[in-house]
This record gives structure tokens, C-alpha cells and sequence, in this order.
């Protein structure tokens, strides 16, 4: 750690001094202003730009320099995004307002990993139970936002090669006039195995005699290979209306998740979205926005290339064949209801989600391991946003949702159908004492019913609990931002009181789920100085602290003390930075499930890159010491974890070439 802190202050001390006395305004200026003057302290945002200095091979992996984001790394790809200490259905994970969810029931495909970065102009994240537009999302909300296409015509190409043979490569095109507009856009990605510090691949993590272990074909195969193309088309029917209708196909083959028991053969993915906005229709409403849409996965997941496979009458000892099916509605409206804005709507989705488990301990016969389950919800909102004076203004609401859960195929559980009525709601104050100061008060009180793997999974190593209640984040914020044309500052601290958080148990050799009361707290800090000499100052940390009320102990999967500090040197043409990563190690961990410790870490990484018109060039090194190490949610718990840790990439470089006209 000693030989890693010196490192990084001698790479920002060589960065120091290279710098000239050459003045230029910067897209850090610009990002400055952004982040400072527009979010608020619960907002994050992250855009594509930065997304593509970074060696990410997906969003979730892009995700994890925001402050208060952690990923769950089950292989090389497919990262699982963790806010706060929330994770799975406790976030909501939406493109352009998509509800996505995934089809396998180890979460091999998390709903970020079902669209492409290069389809995405901008990410946003709300922390908290703040968002009343859309059901559930407790703990917060991850929305990506497509891009638009300008007028006239415009392209955007990008390629990314790097360490262990990866590959990103994206193509998009748009065309656009006054009354209409048209995208389309194709990106491959494709890797071989990522190697750690210790210099063995992550296929190769598993002792000797462990029938996990991979075959040694695998082992330096392929880790994914993904295809994903997508096409939007947009009308201007009058000048204060628009209608958009999207669409995109993603076919990813042959992902390695060596933390799980299986690999996945395939994933396929479609989602169809369709909206109609109109804005200033009366001097009551100011608009109105319709939204429709359509999603389905199907997932199919062997253990085909391991040694568990080896001598069965098929190809595969044990085999999930899943798929997931979500279409739904929205209409919401912005009202003049006094001196401020009322927004109300209402939502319908239905999700469908069907797993099919066969092993050869039993013949191969189909087990029904999510039974075909429906669920249906109908919600509705309203929030209003009040200036109370000059310098503090007031918002919340309150939302109510119906939710229907149905089994539809025979379960050995005793209950098969479940209802569930739910009120939810928060209220904000942002207060403005001093110019460039804001203060932001808040408490939102979220729901989010169980879900169908909670209810009814059926597996020997996991059972679920058909009588469990609905989760309640009884929340609490408080945040500051400082920021001026030159630099911001933004602190945070939160407590999330749960009720009947749903949490897992250990019965014999089989896991289920039960309601405990839980309790998560944290605190996190972001900032960005722009100093003399076109230098750029960044630093961040978070902190997350979970406890099981119930049983007396540390809430499992909860992430350590993280941070970053990066020194860039950008003269909007070229930049170079250095940039230092550490977490400290983790030792509140449930040994009543086994979890393990962490040992914490430091690491250097350096970029740079050079922009000259319509070109940009990219290039840098992560991990550069070539640590070994592990991030404390790698380790996810059954129905398919296998037990072992998958550690992080060793030493990794990349290059990026994209164009824009």
C-alpha cells in the first residue's frame, strides 16, 4: 500500500510539472458548471465522454466512479450495480424510462448490462426514495438516457482495443430536419479472459480438484462476445409537440461468470419503446407525456465448460433456460396549480418471468424454478413543487401502488397468489442561504413489494417465502453544495431505517428469504477544483455502514470505505491524468452466511487523451502497479454462487479513436 500511495504522488507531482502557463477553457470547465449549478446533492450524473476515457466494458464498470456506486463483479463483464448498499430490485434501472429487468436468477444479466453504452448520451442516478413516477427503486434510480439525433447529417464512430484482446467498437448514424429525424447505431464487444495481478486468468481461480474448475479449453476462451444494434425514429407533428419510436436487438454469446456455477450460452434481448410529448397546451397544463413500451429476454446458462459437465449424458450436468417479458404504460402530466408546479400521472406494467432448472441428478427433468410468475402493477402519483420565497423551495408527494404477483404454474409453496396495496411518498427542501450555496433537506418513505424469485423460487439451494411483506426505506438526507464557476463541493450523509427488509436466511443446506429490520447509513463527498496552470482537481469518497436490527449482527454485502483523487492537466486539446483508487478493508461482514472479509487496496491508473476537430483520441492504463486484489461485492450469495472470489484486473491498457461529424 506504502509503494502504491508514493507511486501515485510522484505520477501527479511528474503531471505538475509538465504543465504550461497556457490559458484554455476546457470541457472540465463545462462538466464543472453542470454538476454544480444543476444537481442537486441526491443527483448524479455521468456522460458519455467520460464513459469513454475509461477502459469500461460496461455500464455497470462505468458506474463505479460515481461516489456512493459499487458494482457486483461476477466475470468480465455484466457488472451488477450496488447504490448505497442497495442492490437488485431495490434499484430501479431504466433506459430512457424502460423498466428493465433481467432473466436469470443469479442476476448473470442485470438490467444495465441489457443496452449498450454507445446507444447512451447521458447517465443520470437519484439516490434515495425520491423518484414518484416509477414503483419501487427504494434505494434510488439509474436512468440512461439515449442519444438524440441532431439536425442535418451527423455520425458517431468509436473504437476501443485493449488488454486480453478486448474490443468495443460502435457505429452511429442520424439524419434530422425540422419535422423529422432518424438514428440507428451498431456496437460489437468482445474480450478474451482478463488476467489478475497475480498473473493467472480469472477462469483460473478454482483449486485443482474442484468440479467448478474449467475445462482447459475455457480457460483462454472467449470471456463474451455481444452484437447490439438499435434505431429511433422521431416526428415533430406541431411545434410544441414530438412523438419518438425506438428500438434495439442485443445478442450476446459465450459469458464467462466464473464466480457462479454456470455460464450463459446466450442472452437475447428486445426492446421496443414508443412516446408523445406535448408542451404549453393550455396556460394549465404545460405538458403532457405518453410512454408504451415493450421488453423480453430469454437467457439460457450451463456449466457446459466445466468439469462438473464431464461424463454426463448430455453436454451439461445442470442447465437454466429463462425468460422475461416487462410491457407497460405511462402518462404524466405538468400542471400550473398556484404558484407552483403539481405533476401527477399514472403507471401500468406487467412483467412475466419463467426459469426452467434441469439437472442430471434428476434425470434431466424440467423443474420450474421461477413458475411462470406474472406480475402486475398499477400505480399513481402526485408531487408539487412550491417557491416558498426567494431563496427556499419546497417539493414532495405521495404515490400509491396495487400489485399483483401470480405463480402459474404448480409450486410447493403454500400460497401461489399474492396482493399487495402500497403508499409511499417524500418531501424536500432546498434552501439557498448565500448565492452559490445550497442546502438540501429531505425524507422519503419507499415500497417495493417482493419479487417473484423472493416468493416462489424453487431450487435445491434456495427456496422462496411466499408470506414475506413489502420492504419500507423510512429514509433521511441531508446534503450541501458549494460551487462556483471554478469549482464545486457536495457532501451527503443518509439513514435508511428498514422495515421488513428483505434479507437471507440459512436452513440447513438450502438459503430463503425472511423480513428483518435493518438499518443502512452513509455518508459521501464529491468535489472538483479548477486550479491555475489548466490543472483539474478531483476527489470523492463514500462511505456505507448496514446492520441487522433483527438478529444483532452486520448486514450482509455492504461495500467499505472508498475513494478517488485525480490531478488532470486539460487544455481542451490534450489532457493527462493520474489518478489514485483506494477502499479500505471490510470486516462487518454476516458470518451467519458466510461472508468473508476483504482486504482493503490502492491503485494508480493514468490517461490521457488528444482531441483535435472532430477526432478524439484516448489512451491509458489501469491498475498500473499491478495489484491483486478484490472488491468486496464480487462475492454474491446463492441460488448459482460458487463461493470463490473473482478478483479484479490485473495491469490493463487501452486505446480509443472516435469520431464525430
Amino acid at each position: 500500500m506504502r509503494t502504491s500511495i508514493k507511486y501515485l504522488i510522484f505520477t501527479m507531482a511528474c503531471v505538475l510539472f509538465s504543465a504550461t502557463a497556457a490559458r484554455a477553457e476546457s470541457l472540465q470547465m463545462d462538466e464543472i458548471t453542470v454538476k454544480g449549478a444543476r444537481e442537486s446533492s441526491q443527483e448524479e450524473s455521468l456522460t458519455i465522454r467520460e464513459v469513454r476515457e475509461s477502459p469500461a466494458r460496461d455500464i455497470g464498470e462505468a458506474l463505479k466512479q460515481v461516489e456512493g456506486i459499487d458494482i457486483v463483479r461476477k466475470g468480465a463483464i455484466a457488472n451488477d450495480v450496488v447504490l448505497r448498499g442497495q442492490q437488485k430490485d431495490n434499484i430501479n434501472v431504466f433506459l430512457d424510462g424502460v423498466r428493465l429487468h433481467g432473466a436469470c436468477p443469479s442476476r448473470m444479466d442485470s438490467p444495465s448490462f441489457h443496452f449498450d453504452f454507445a446507444e447512451v448520451e447521458q447517465i443520470k442516478i437519484i439516490k434515495g426514495p425520491y423518484d414518484l413516477a416509477n414503483p419501487g427503486g427504494i434505494g434510488g434510480v439509474v436512468n440512461a438516457l439515449s442519444k438524440k439525433a441532431d439536425k442535418g447529417f451527423g455520425s458517431d464512430l468509436s473504437l476501443t482495443y485493449g488488454s486480453y484482446d478486448m474490443v468495443n467498437a460502435s457505429a452511429t448514424a442520424s439524419y434530422g430536419t425540422d419535422l423529422y429525424d432518424a438514428l440507428a447505431g451498431y456496437a460489437f464487444k468482445y474480450s478474451g479472459v482478463p488476467e489478475s495481478g497475480n498473473g493467472k486468468r480469472i477462469t483460473e481461480i478454482y483449486p485443482a480438484t474442484s468440479p467448478n474448475r474449467y475445462k482447459p479449453a475455457a480457460i483462454d476462451s472467449r470471456a463474451y462476445q455481444i452484437n447490439t444494434g438499435w434505431t429511433k425514429l422521431g416526428l415533430n407533428p406541431t411545434a410544441n409537440s414530438r412523438t419518438e419510436i425506438s428500438y434495439s436487438y442485443q445478442d450476446a454469446d459465450h459469458i464467462l461468470y466464473p464466480y457462479l456455477l454456470m455460464d450463459a450460452d446466450y442472452d437475447r434481448t428486445h426492446q421496443l419503446n414508443w412516446t408523445y410529448r406535448i408542451e404549453k397546451v393550455s396556460s394549465l397544463v404545460r405538458e403532457i407525456k405518453l410512454q408504451s413500451y415493450w421488453d423480453k429476454v430469454r437467457h439460457l446458462m450451463d456449466d457446459r465448460e466445466r468439469f462438473s459437465a464431464v461424463g454426463r449424458p448430455r453436454n451439461y450436468s445442470m442447465q437454466t433456460d429463462a425468460n422475461t417479458q416487462v410491457y407497460g404504460l405511462k402518462l404524466n402530466g405538468d400542471l400550473a396549480a398556484g404558484p407552483g408546479t403539481l405533476t401527477t400521472g399514472t403507471d401500468y406494467y406487467n412483467r412475466n418471468w419463467d426459469a426452467i432448472n434441469r439437472v442430471a441428478a434428476n434425470g434431466y427433468l424440467d423443474t420450474a424454478m421461477i413458475p411462470d410468475v406474472f406480475t402486475d402493477n398499477l400505480g399513481f402519483f402526485a408531487g408539487y413543487e412550491l417557491p416558498v420565497v426567494e431563496n427556499i423551495t419546497l417539493k414532495g408527494g405521495v404515490r400509491t401502488d396495487l400489485t399483483w404477483v401470480n405463480a402459474d404454474k404448480p409450486t410447493n409453496k403454500p400460497v401461489s397468489d399474492n396482493e399487495f396495496t402500497t403508499v409511499s411518498g417524500n418531501i424536500q427542501l432546498i434552501w439557498t442561504p448565500i448565492a452559490r450555496l445550497e442546502i438540501t433537506a429531505g425524507f422519503g418513505s419507499g415500497v417495493r413489494p417482493p419479487d417473484p424469485q423472493e416468493l416462489y423460487i424453487n431450487s435445491a439451494r434456495q427456496q422462496g417465502n411466499p408470506f414475506l411483506n413489502p420492504t419500507r426505506n423510512n429514509e433521511a438526507d441531508l446534503g450541501v453544495k458549494y460551487a462556483t464557476d471554478r469549482f464545486f463541493i457536495k457532501a451527503a450523509i443518509f439513514n435508511s431505517s428498514l422495515d421488513d427488509y428483505i434479507n437471507l436466511v440459512q436452513s440447513g443446506t438450502t438459503r430463503s428469504f425472511r423480513n428483518i429490520d435493518a438499518n443502512i447509513w452513509g455518508a459521501e463527498f464529491g468535489s472538483q477544483f479548477a486550479l491555475p496552470y489548466d490543472l483539474f482537481l478531483k476527489g470523492s469518497l463514500s462511505y456505507t455502514e448496514g446492520k441487522n436490527d433483527t438478529d444483532g449482527r452486520p448486514l450482509s454485502e455492504m461495500p467499505p470505505l472508498k475513494g478517488t483523487l485525480a490531478l488532470r492537466y486539460d487544455v481542451n486539446t490534450w489532457f493527462v491524468e493520474a489518478a489514485g483508487n483506494f477502499a479500505n478493508s471490510q470486516d462487518r461482514v454476516d458470518t451467519a452466511l458466510n461472508e468473508q472479509t476483504t482486504a482493503g487496496w490502492v491503485t494508480t491508473d493514468l490517461k490521457g487523451g488528444y482531441n483535435y476537430k472532430a477526432l478524439s483520441l484516448y489512451a491509458g492504463v489501469y491498475n498500473l502497479l499491478d495489484k491483486f486484489y478484490y472488491t468486496h461485492l464480487s462475492f454474491q450469495r446463492d441460488p448459482f454462487a460458487s463461493g470463490v472470489k473473482v478478483p479484479e484486473n490485473g495491469r490493463n491498457f487501452y486505446v480509443t479513436a472516435a469520431y464525430k461529424f
